[in-house]
């Protein structure tokens, strides 16, 4: 057995005792969470084309990646690919059950004094489904779960509504949406996700500011910094990662990155190589040990 395969356990152990402890000693947690939290969940990894279009086979063939098809201008020129994607994902959203590490996230928070929040760039609502208040969550890249009009005839809450009730028939052979597709209830013109795509100038971003204005308000009521524990946050799309370690420098706070390829951080961060449920498990667990003077 080669000497990384001895002694990587004991380093993840030593990270997991590490990141319990600082939770323990914290007012509160902070989680922030990336695309690979849902990946325990069942949900595809869009990590490089080639993830996406294991996912989604159709667009291997027309030579689009996740950058190209996640991008507003297809629901001007070619609607029915548009609401094929985020159709399908919608879908499968609704269908998916969050994994055990998403409750143990929130039992490990509940149990701090001024309790936790929620900073993600996901657009599936796992947080909320697995029991996290709505109010306590920031979705800084909108939801999917919210639609908006496209062009949009409406700013502000005005022209956010909820995608509950919306359904979108999608061929599987090709991914793309079977007409009618989802309209706007003011206008009548043609609907679209509340979420913020690649080059999107149209976004309506209202819902996810009033959410972080809430975050902000209560990270400055609390007593001392909180711990920080991001999960699955990549570095093609940074901006959990820029949110968690700008945090910490301001706030002083721990930062612990769980992360299975990539947990290395700035000086003093935790990196946990373990992906997202593994980790909120055995931390929660050492917690446990902990308080019972393990």
């Amino acid at each position: 057995m080669p000497p990384s395969a001895q002694t990587e356990p004991g380093l993840i152990a030593q990270a997991i005792d590490e990141a319990a402890r600082a939770i323990a000693a914290a007012p509160a947690l902070c989680v922030t969470a990336g695309a690979g939290m849902g990946v325990d969940s069942g949900l595809p990894d869009f990590r490089g084309d080639q993830g996406f279009w294991r996912a989604y086979p159709p667009f291997a063939r027309l030579g689009l990646g996740f950058v190209d098809v996640a991008n507003p201008r297809w629901f001007r020129t070619d609607p029915e690919l548009a609401w094929g994607f985020y159709g399908h994902r919608l879908e499968l959203y609704r269908r998916t059950t969050p994994h055990e590490g998403f409750a143990a996230l929130l039992r490990v928070g509940r149990a701090r004094p001024h309790g936790v929040r929620v900073f993600t760039s996901n657009v599936d609502g796992q947080f909320q489904r697995a029991g996290f208040p709505a109010e306590h969550v920031v979705e800084c890249h909108g939801s999917l779960h919210h639609l908006q009009c496209v062009t949009p005839c409406r700013d502000g809450d005005e022209g956010i509504f909820p995608a509950a009730g919306v359904r979108v028939t999608v061929d599987e052979a090709t991914f793309r949406a079977i007409p009618p597709l989802p309209r706007c209830p003011a206008c009548g013109g043609l609907a679209r996700p509340n979420v913020l795509m690649f080059g999107d100038g149209g976004f309506l971003s209202h819902r996810s500011d009033r959410q972080e204005r809430r975050l902000v308000g209560w990270l400055r009521e609390l007593p001392a910094p909180p711990v920080i524990v991001e999960l699955g946050a990549g570095q093609a799309v940074a901006t959990v990662r820029h949110f968690g370690e700008q945090l910490a420098r301001a706030t002083s706070a721990s930062l612990v990155r769980v992360n299975l390829r990539e947990p290395q951080g700035p000086p003093g961060t935790i990196g946990v190589a373990l992906p997202a449920r593994e980790a909120a498990l055995r931390i929660e667990a050492r917690l446990g040990e902990l308080a019972a003077g393990g």
